[in-house]
């Protein structure tokens, strides 16, 4: 956990991914540096609204944010990486020996103070960013991201899907196919999703997986319970790519273990190379 005073840029290990929990209400927007991801996560939090985890293995960009807390829910979905760098701006004291015990390295802005700068453009707390090289030395390459997922053509089947919506209680977001550049363009809460520079976000890859969404023992502050989503175990998911969707099975044995897709017939679900969106949802 990087509990010495040591140089913190050195204290990842070089195959270490960065996660970062990225901040999601309409205040937020437009994020930074969300477009660099290699893998997007979108989870329920408290009061239905959503938060983003961004992974990042192959590129780092020069800022990201805005950065907010931890759930537990991360813990267990970050156990698939080995020794991950886990970004954020703090968590509720209940859950930070938690934190503490989990095979990560924790860096919020009192571990790591040069790495995190507060923007003007927002007003608190949505103006935390991160500057991640002043985190870890360099990203540390696409070997790192031991998620499971395999790239390559795709499997016979699926069907034509122009545009794909994901509700939660208080959020949505919806995945539109764009031909031209033969990705989804990302929308969420009904605006397109761009980033402070512009760039529109865009997914090559978007996986609606539904998974078991319990309480947790924690709450926030005005008493609402946080969810814990369940990324471990096995169920239904959807896969969209090139324009098309494949109902497909998701196993994850153990925390350790990436995530398996596999056709109805067992053959195992290609992704098409590019950043890839995980939306957790809620199994019927």
């Amino acid at each position: 956990n990087g509990q010495d005073g040591d140089d913190r840029a050195s204290s990842a290990p070089p195959g270490s991914v960065l996660a970062v929990k990225i901040d999601n209400t309409t205040t937020a927007r437009p994020q930074t540096g969300l477009d660099a991801a290699d893998v997007v996560y979108a989870e329920e939090v408290e009061g239905g609204l959503s938060r983003l985890m961004a992974v990042y293995a192959t590129e780092f960009p020069d800022a990201v944010g805005p950065v907010r807390s931890a759930r537990e829910s991360d813990l267990e979905l970050l156990r698939q990486f080995d020794e991950p760098t886990l970004a954020f701006s703090g968590a509720q004291s209940k859950l930070l020996p938690l934190i503490d015990e989990a095979p990560l390295h924790a860096e919020t802005p009192r571990d790591a103070p040069d790495a995190y700068y507060r923007g003007s453009d927002k007003p608190a707390p949505h103006n935390l960013y991160l500057r991640p090289n002043k985190l870890m030395d360099s990203a540390p390459g696409a070997d790192a991201l031991t998620t499971g997922y395999h790239y390559g053509a795709a499997p016979d089947g699926g069907t034509r899907e122009n545009s794909r919506t994901v509700s939660y209680p208080s959020a949505r977001f919806t995945f539109t196919w764009s031909g031209s550049q033969q990705r989804w363009l990302v929308t969420m809460d009904g605006t397109p999703t761009v980033t402070t520079d512009g760039k529109r976000v865009t997914a090559a890859t978007v996986v609606v997986q539904y998974v078991d969404v319990r309480q947790s023992k924690f709450r926030d502050f005005l008493g609402n319970n946080t969810p814990f989503t369940e990324t471990v175990g096995s169920g239904k998911a959807q896969v969209l790519r090139d324009g098309r969707a494949y109902d497909v099975n998701w196993e994850r044995e153990k925390a350790t273990d990436g995530t398996d897709f596999t056709t109805s017939n067992g053959d195992q679900m290609n992704f098409a190379k590019g950043p890839v969106w995980v939306v957790f949802a809620k199994a019927p």
